[in-house]
């Protein structure tokens, strides 16, 4: 990653890392010493790193990521698993804040509108905020709004929070609809409505922007398209996403297809990044 020229990598945990090494199944121990050795290489490399709970006990969405295999979406719904995530950000917190490379912690991924409560959401990250804060004022502390609602529906009241930073997450490839598309049309999406959207939760007074997750696939399923069509979506995407006031983080490093790789495409021309990504 310091070869390529990246700054800064988010690692996603899931909170049974905060119970290792004895976790409740299915879950399988070792992976907060894995963790731990991230933390050393990125201070060997010069990386700072955040820190992002990507999976809490109870699902935000119902999908694999975020640690459930039937479908159910149940945090937020009783206090006992809210504070569950509390305590894991609690957890984290107190172990990784002392580490310099720490630039953020984000609290929640892709909490799922309408399944979790705006409610829960703003009383879960008050809690997160405060667990955080508990051991640092400096490093930043990283919320988003519902997916599939409005982005900027929390944008107001995420700018109330000292160095707080908004996540949005942008791909074509996720939604059938931009299989559709020709190649121009998806890059004119890119150029104008991807970029109307950056802006509108880009406030001169409110929080940091985040663009946590985008891939140069832009493809659902189905289409061609060639090397070229893909370096110039790609190269659409940095200069969009560029703009973001936190910066940007890819998804994924590496990824068993090869346009969600980050490190395949830099290796193999599809993207080029200057010093300053």
């Amino acid at each position: 990653m310091a070869e390529y020229n990246l700054t800064a990598v988010r690692i996603p945990v899931g909170w049974w890392t905060t119970r290792d090494p004895e976790p409740p199944k299915p879950f399988v121990n070792g992976s907060l010493q894995i963790v731990d050795n991230a933390f050393n290489w990125a201070e060997k490399y010069n990386l700072r790193v955040i820190l992002d709970l990507h999976a809490t006990n109870g699902s935000t969405n119902g999908w694999d990521l975020s640690g459930t295999r039937d479908g159910t979406v149940d945090w937020g719904k009783t206090d006992e698993n809210i504070n569950q995530s509390v305590a894991a950000i609690d957890f984290l917190a107190s172990r990784y804040t002392q580490r310099s490379c720490l630039l953020a912690i984000e609290l929640l991924n892709e909490a799922l509108a309408p399944d979790i409560s705006i409610d829960s959401l703003k009383k879960y990250y008050q809690a997160g905020y405060d667990a955080v804060r508990k051991y640092s004022s400096e490093i930043y502390v990283i919320m988003s709004s519902r997916l599939r609602a409005d982005q900027r529906e929390l944008l107001q009241y995420i700018g109330t929070f000292k160095k707080s930073v908004i996540d949005v997450h942008y791909y074509n490839s996720l939604d059938g609809w931009f299989s559709g598309l020709s190649v121009q049309r998806n890059l004119d999406f890119i150029n104008n409505e991807r970029s109307r959207d950056l802006s509108s939760v880009t406030a001169e007074n409110g929080p940091l922007v985040l663009v946590g997750e985008w891939s140069g696939e832009f493809w659902h399923s189905g289409g061609e398209a060639s090397k070229e069509e893909y370096q110039r979506f790609a190269q659409a995407e940095l200069n969009v996403f560029g703009r973001a006031t936190f910066g940007w983080a890819y998804w994924s490093w590496k990824h068993e297809i090869n346009h969600w790789s980050l490190k395949w495409m830099i290796a193999n021309g599809y993207i080029s990044l200057n010093k300053t990504s």
